[in-house]
């Protein structure tokens, strides 16, 4: 029986070999599944990529582990999004992740607003510490993370040895442009934020994410006028 595919017996030859048979997303999906079972979820954020990649999951596994970081400070069109994913993938197992400190914790102990004071620590307690603590019994986790998105993710693979969480990282979508994204969306008709449609490339909490600018970078609505481009799920 060949030995599952873990942070800790990552070889570099091996998986490139792996990585160079899996021609193409189904591929990857159906190893994924076939290789960890019930020990790999998907870290879902519900924006266009995160449709898609549901969709393309329920023709694979019909009764994956779903998790959303919710950090209670989300859009409500992105709750309303979630419960009309529920009805429509009724066998998906969809998990909400709290933070530990609710809001008015998070304020009495921080101060109001660490979003604006410290937009790091505010994601590393709301969003990173979540997932560490969620996937720590599982052995790998699914990302809808695209080369196109950004300078900082034009090198991602399909597999990826995850150095932050010490996991197994899939990401099937990396070759995928936005033009590919909507296309699957409309020919599908699937469910999608709404926001969207108002000037929402990337859609993370409301408090930190502006429309972008029209032809602009897709992730420049979030964390508008900070500097910061990444919540540091995605950082090593």
């Amino acid at each position: 029986m060949t030995e599952v595919l873990t942070y800790s017996n990552w070889e570099e030859s091996k998986v490139k070999t792996l990585q160079d048979e899996l021609k193409e997303f189904m591929d990857v999906l159906k190893w994924t599944f076939r290789e960890y079972g019930d020990k790999v979820v998907y870290a879902c954020s519900f924006g266009a990529e995160g449709i898609v990649l549901l969709d393309l999951i329920s023709k694979v596994e019909k009764r994956a582990n779903i998790l959303f970081l919710d950090t209670d400070f989300h859009f409500k069109e992105t709750y309303e999004l979630i419960d009309q994913v529920k009805e429509r993938y009724p066998h998906f197992s969809i998990n909400l992740v709290k933070p530990k400190l609710t809001v008015l914790e998070q304020a009495n102990e921080y101060g109001d607003k660490l979003w604006e004071s410290n937009p790091n620590l505010c994601c590393s307690l709301r969003k990173i510490e979540p997932l560490k603590e969620q996937i720590s019994s599982y052995a790998a986790w699914i990302s809808g993370l695209r080369r196109e998105q950004s300078t900082t993710r034009r090198n991602v693979e399909y597999i990826n040895k995850d150095d932050k969480f010490k996991k197994i990282k899939v990401c099937p979508l990396i070759h995928w442009t936005w033009e590919d994204i909507w296309t699957y969306i409309k020919l599908n008709n699937l469910p999608y934020n709404q926001l969207h449609d108002k000037g929402y490339p990337s859609i993370g909490c409301e408090n930190c994410t502006l429309p972008a600018a029209h032809g602009g970078d897709m992730r420049g609505g979030r964390w508008a006028n900070s500097g910061k481009t990444e919540c540091g799920l995605h950082q090593t």
